[in-house]
């Protein structure tokens, strides 16, 4: 029961996170087409999951860094399709923020929800 819990708690704030990025990326003015919007909310919501599910023996900062860059890495290679803008900022820009809502998202479960990896 531990382990589902945390695995709902770590994919709501992924997908919470995906909106806040999806935000971000409006708010730079250039046009997003719906399924790279899509893409943005479930890539975040991706890494929640990822870290609800797993079982690695990493202190809570590094799983939800680990965790950040290496799901978000799918979404930054996309970055280089973009048509506007430097398309290596656009990765290194996905990837580090990638990493901050890993760690952002681990710092919800495991600190402020109390649901710490049961392996750990």
């Amino acid at each position: 029961m531990k382990k589902t819990k945390r695995i709902i708690i770590a994919t709501l704030a992924g997908l919470l996170f995906g909106f806040v990025c999806l935000a971000f990326a409006i708010s730079s003015g250039s046009e997003i087409p719906p399924p790279v919007k899509l893409q943005i909310i479930f890539s975040r919501a991706l890494i929640g999951f990822a870290i609800g599910i797993s079982s690695l023996k990493f202190h809570w900062t590094y799983h939800g860094l680990l965790m950040g860059l290496i799901f978000s890495l799918p979404l930054a290679f996309s970055g280089f399709m973009a048509p506007e803008g430097d398309p290596l900022w656009m990765f290194m820009a996905t990837v580090i923020m990638g990493m901050i809502y890993g760690l952002l998202i681990e710092l919800i479960t495991s600190v402020l929800f109390k649901s710490k990896n049961w392996i750990v």
